[in-house]
């Protein structure tokens, strides 16, 4: 398992950096690597993001000192999707079959956790959030017809998509982490327009099933401090609580967000009105 710490900030220094500053800041470049765990811990709310893809065989969750615990899920809960081929996951014992688009929560207390595919050629891959918890919670494994639809959005603003809630309370009880899919339409662009701030959590954005030569422009910032920060098929992005966090690419994708924080309403958010952007 290899993990990159990102410390927390101001949002005032935000508007000092460069391109350069701000990818080194917000951008997980690398999601997923052959039979490997690639995390990124970043100190806004103690968000955990990355993946694992499963090739030659198993995969077991290891331990990192950054954490202080015995086990990873000593103080901690998992939410994850699956985005790539058929596979499996092993939690103490117990098999979970996971095909594409499958969810899975991981509460804390599972001392062992491994990840398998089914076709090394075709392999699964775990799109994972993890957040602190505080209490022992069932598994719940989420068939993606299970997750919670909300469609919304209108053609004529390029923005029309659908929302499936797997980590929320309309589908399950957490202890702090939420997470979903977001499919846009043929045709949309846009995400999560207007945009909205909420100060009670912060938030990660993986982007996918994008083009190779398509990319997102994300935006993100104060809502009168606004930077971008491009992406490619399979990145991800940090957003913390005072910025917002949208965006639009060349051609239609799919993104899931993972929040955390103080409170689980999902509706809990500042709205900014769009000539309000600057």
């Amino acid at each position: 398992m290899k993990i990159d710490v990102r410390y927390n900030n101001h949002p005032a220094d935000s508007k000092h950096y460069d391109t350069k500053t701000l990818r080194e800041r917000y951008l997980i470049e690398n999601i997923f690597e052959a039979d490997e765990i690639l995390f990124t811990y970043s100190h806004h709310d103690r968000i955990i993001a990355g993946g694992c893809m499963p090739v030659k065989g198993p995969v077991k969750l290891g331990l990192t000192k950054e954490l202080g615990t015995e086990y990873f899920l000593e103080r901690r809960e998992i939410g994850l999707i699956n985005v790539g081929g058929k596979g499996k996951i092993t939690l103490d014992g117990v098999t979970y079959k996971m095909v594409e688009k499958d969810g899975l929560y991981i509460p804390k207390g599972v001392k062992e956790v491994v990840f398998e595919s089914d076709d090394p050629k075709n392999p699964a891959k775990y799109y994972i959030n993890s957040a602190p918890a505080h209490k022992v919670l069932p598994i719940v494994h989420i068939p993606f017809e299970k997750a919670n639809p909300r469609k919304i959005g209108d053609p004529k603003t390029l923005n029309k998509r659908t929302i499936y809630q797997y980590l929320n309370p309309a589908v399950l009880e957490t202890c702090a982490l939420q997470m979903g899919l977001t499919i846009l339409e043929e045709g949309n662009a846009w995400n999560t327009m207007p945009a909205h701030t909420h100060d009670r959590r912060m938030e990660v954005y993986f982007y996918f099933n994008l083009p190779e030569d398509g990319v997102v422009f994300h935006l993100m910032g104060e809502p009168q401090e606004t930077r971008h920060i491009i992406l490619h098929n399979e990145q991800a992005v940090i957003s913390p609580s005072w910025s917002i966090h949208a965006g639009f690419a060349t051609s239609a994708y799919a993104f899931i967000w993972g929040m955390t924080g103080e409170n689980q309403t999902y509706d809990d958010m500042d709205f900014v009105k769009t000539t309000d952007l600057k």
